[in-house]
C-alpha cells in the first residue's frame, strides 16, 4: 500500500489547493513533455559536444550530414563558418546551422565556447523508450510560502562539467515534507522560477544528479510548486548536455515521491 505524502503549507492549514487538475488532467503534460524530447530537436537527438580552441576547428560530421567535416573559428567569442558570424545560445535568437539532416549551435558556458550537434537519427532518439512516472497524485501540489529577497541576489550554480556561474534568485518557497520544514531556492529562467532540487530518492528511485521544477512567478507571498511536474534534466538522456546542478541549499531530506522516475538507460 502506497501511503499519501505529509504535506502542509508553513503558517497556513491546507498544502494542496483545493480546486486544480485531478491526477488524470497530467496526461496531456506529460505527454506533450516525451513529445518534446522525440522532437527531431529534441534533447533525445543531441549526439555531439565539441569545445573550441582558438583558431581553426575542424568538427566531424555524421553520415546524415551533407558533408563529413566543417571547419570553424573561434575568435574570443566570436565563430565564424565560411566568414559568417554564429550567435549562440546566450543571445535571443541563435544560428542554427544546418547540413544535411544535421544541426550545430554555438553555446557558451563558464567562459568556453562549444557546437552543440543534432542528429534525428541519434541512438538515443531512435532507442528512446518512454518516460517513467511516479503516479500522479494532487497531494503533491504544495502551496508554499513565499518569501522574496529584499536585495537582489546571486546564487553560485555549478554544470555538470564542474562550470559555475552566478545566477539571480529571487527569493526562496517554504514549505512543510513529511513534518519537516523545507525550502527551495530557484533561478530566473523565461519569465517562470526554475527549482533544481535533488531528495531522498535521487540516485535510487530519480536521477541521481537531481531533478528540475518549474513554478509561475509568486502571487503574493504563496507559490504553488506542483511535484508531479518534477523532470529529468536533459543529462539523464544524453552525454552531450551540460546541466545545472542543485545548489546544497536544494538538497531535500525527504523523499519527493512525484513526477519523473530515472529513465532506464542511465
Amino acid at each position: 500500500m502506497r501511503f499519501l505524502p505529509i504535506l502542509a503549507v508553513v503558517l497556513l492549514p491546507l498544502a494542496v489547493s483545493a480546486a486544480g487538475p485531478d491526477p488524470g488532467s497530467y496526461e496531456k503534460w506529460r505527454a506533450d513533455r516525451e513529445a518534446s524530447l522525440r522532437a527531431p530537436d529534441g534533447w533525445l537527438s543531441v549526439a555531439g559536444l565539441l569545445w573550441l580552441h582558438e583558431g581553426e576547428n575542424t568538427v566531424e560530421l555524421p553520415a546524415g550530414a551533407s558533408q563529413k567535416t566543417i571547419a570553424l573559428r573561434l575568435d574570443g567569442s566570436k565563430v565564424t563558418f565560411e566568414k559568417r558570424q554564429l550567435k549562440s545560445d546566450i543571445t535571443e535568437h541563435p544560428d542554427v546551422l544546418t547540413l544535411g539532416n544535421v544541426t550545430l549551435t554555438i553555446i557558451e558556458r563558464g567562459g568556453k565556447t562549444g557546437v552543440r550537434l543534432r542528429d534525428p537519427n541519434a541512438e538515443t532518439r531512435r532507442d528512446f523508450t518512454g518516460c517513467k512516472w511516479f503516479p500522479a497524485d494532487t497531494a503533491w501540489r504544495v502551496q508554499a510560502k513565499w518569501v522574496a529577497y529584499p536585495k537582489p541576489k546571486t546564487i553560485a550554480i555549478t554544470n555538470i562539467l564542474g562550470m559555475t556561474d552566478q545566477e539571480p534568485s529571487p527569493g526562496y518557497a517554504e514549505f512543510t515534507l513529511q513534518g519537516k520544514t523545507m525550502r527551495l531556492e530557484p533561478v530566473l529562467e523565461d519569465g517562470e522560477l526554475f527549482f533544481m532540487f535533488k531528495d531522498a530518492t535521487s540516485a535510487k528511485t530519480t536521477y541521481g544528479a537531481g531533478r528540475f521544477l518549474y513554478a509561475g512567478l509568486p502571487k503574493g507571498d504563496t507559490v504553488e510548486l506542483d511535484f508531479n511536474k518534477a523532470t529529468n534534466p536533459p543529462c539523464a538522456f544524453t552525454a552531450f548536455a551540460t546541466c545545472p546542478l542543485p545548489p546544497k541549499q536544494n538538497i531535500l531530506t525527504a523523499a519527493v515521491d512525484a513526477g519523473e522516475k530515472s529513465y532506464g538507460k542511465h
